[in-house]
């Protein structure tokens, strides 16, 4: 059975000369997170715009939830849902407001429209916020209401385009916990993010878009292990220590950053760890304090893109 929730093949889009999607694949699998990852004026609002129905392809097929978005928009919109980089709620009116909005516009039932709107206000813990207008909304809250709003249709794919940008650390761990539990209840979540951490710990897998095209894709950690760099740090009490381990461990070399510490290349795995700690007991040499350091994915930005994601949110 085809798990796939969103599959897209030889997907291309141009502006005039300017070509912004250069023949991409996507298969995204239901109930999952996926990422995707790029800098500015990778194609990565046009991606999605495409795939919502919001925008039409040049070219290439492009299949949500089963439907093809060029030939079943209806079908595709009544199972999709969209938050935005800026949440697109009404300050002139309160949290239950907004929401009773949106359940009118969804044609719910008022017995059901009801129902909805107080079981998503306890859901977001926006309870005792209700009846307060949105204008006095932090903007972690802001996010909140309008991912509740969003689920108002009880949409089965959403997409999240950089739904944290802005928000302080506390509001941003809020906002991925809500991402875990709409997974857990089966719903698939495309993800664009400038926060690579963010891609990290929430996305099962990733791509990474850049001058239109799809430069790699797996799980982040398959694509943290195709970038060298991995390495142990060993530091010791003194230099007759880390003279002593230079020789014992031929690959090793000085840390620039830290005195009385080497860096010895490693995959960082408990097996290859054990054994340098071992080459160093068999020697007497007493190790201080070691730490295994692996790429992440800044690293692989870095490398698949020639710009680090500090460089790209700084544009």
């Amino acid at each position: 059975m085809n798990n796939s929730a969103i599959a897209a093949s030889g997907l291309r889009k141009a502006y005039g000369d300017k070509v912004v999607l250069d023949g991409i694949d996507l298969d995204v699998r239901a109930g999952t997170v996926f990422a995707l990852l790029g800098p500015n004026g990778a194609g990565k609002t046009t991606t999605v715009n495409v795939l919502t129905t919001l925008t039409k392809a040049d070219g290439g097929t492009v299949r949500v939830a089963g439907h093809d978005v060029a030939t079943e928009t209806k079908a595709v919109r009544a199972v999709v849902g969209v938050t935005g980089q800026f949440a697109a709620v009404d300050e002139l009116l309160t949290g239950r407001e907004n929401l009773q909005l949106m359940a009118d516009l969804k044609r719910l039932g008022s017995d059901e429209g009801r129902r909805v709107v107080t079981d998503l206000l306890e859901r977001f813990d926006l309870a005792e916020s209700a009846q307060k207008l949105v204008s006095t909304y932090s903007g972690g809250m802001r996010r909140k209401l309008d991912l509740a709003m969003t689920l108002v249709g009880n949409p089965r794919i959403i997409f999240l385009d950089e739904p944290t940008t802005g928000l302080d650390p506390r509001s941003r761990r809020t906002m991925w916990d809500i991402v875990r539990r709409l997974v857990a209840d089966g719903v698939t979540i495309f993800l664009t993010t400038q926060y690579l951490d963010e891609a990290d710990r929430l996305a099962d897998r990733v791509a990474v878009l850049d001058q239109g095209r799809v430069v790699a894709h797996g799980t982040p950690g398959e694509l943290k292990s195709q970038i060298p760099g991995s390495h142990v740090r060993f530091r010791f009490a003194g230099d007759l220590e880390l003279d002593a381990a230079m020789r014992v461990l031929p690959d090793s070399s000085r840390d620039g950053e830290e005195d009385l510490t080497l860096r010895v290349p490693s995959d960082g795995g408990a097996k290859s760890v054990r054994g340098l700690l071992d080459q160093l007991d068999a020697n007497s040499i007493e190790v201080e304090e070691f730490s295994v350091h692996t790429p992440d994915l800044d690293d692989v930005f870095l490398a698949l893109t020639g710009r680090t994601s500090t460089e790209v949110n700084a544009r």
